[in-house]
This record gives C-alpha cells, structure tokens and sequence, in this order.
C-alpha cells in the first residue's frame, strides 16, 4: 500500500475501525487521515452541509501493537467502495477534498 491510497484501518485493544487517507506505513506505526467507520455519514453530511467551519479529517498516528488489519478501500462487485460513495456523495474525490485542507 503506498501513501496517499484510502483504506479501511482495523485495530484492536480497543478494537476499531478507521477509513481514510494513508499517509505513513513504518515499523513503528501507521499514520491514517481519516475518520472512524462509524462517523462516515456525518462526516459526509459535514461536507455537504458544513455549518460553520470546513471540515477536514484529522491525521492519527497508531503503533503497529495496535494494527490488526489494513485492507485497501475497494469495490467488491457491485458493492461500492467508501472512496465511490462518498465520491458519489459529495461530487468530488477524496483526494480533491483534502487538498483544500493542506
């Protein structure tokens, strides 16, 4: 996985899951900008609707003791990926979103 590609960030102790932006990948962690699993449909109603501020996504540092799984942000037949969804969401990548936040 190279930095910059989405994924879906599985953890343990306590578990979680985390979507996102890949940044960083070492023998000491992973750093992720991104959101967990759960707040994917606030995020976008967020960016759709943002009341304020812009909303960016934070970037997060785990130690890879807490890695348990990093699994690349794919379709799977005819089921989208997030990265679609929130694509088809919102009308831009994730990508262009994010580059108004750097």
């Amino acid at each position: 996985m190279d930095p910059n590609s989405i994924v879906v960030l599985s953890l343990h102790t306590p578990k979680e899951k985390l979507w996102g932006e890949l940044r960083d990948i070492s023998n000491a962690g992973v750093t992720i900008r991104g959101i967990d699993l759960g707040s994917f449909d606030d995020f976008i109603s967020q960016v759709l609707h943002p009341e304020g501020d812009r909303v960016g996504l934070p970037t997060l540092f785990f130690p890879m003791l807490r890695i348990e799984r990093i699994a690349l942000d794919e379709a799977h037949g005819s089921i989208p990926s997030m990265a679609e969804i929130f694509e088809k969401k919102t009308g831009r990548t994730l990508a262009e979103y994010l580059t108004q936040f750097v």
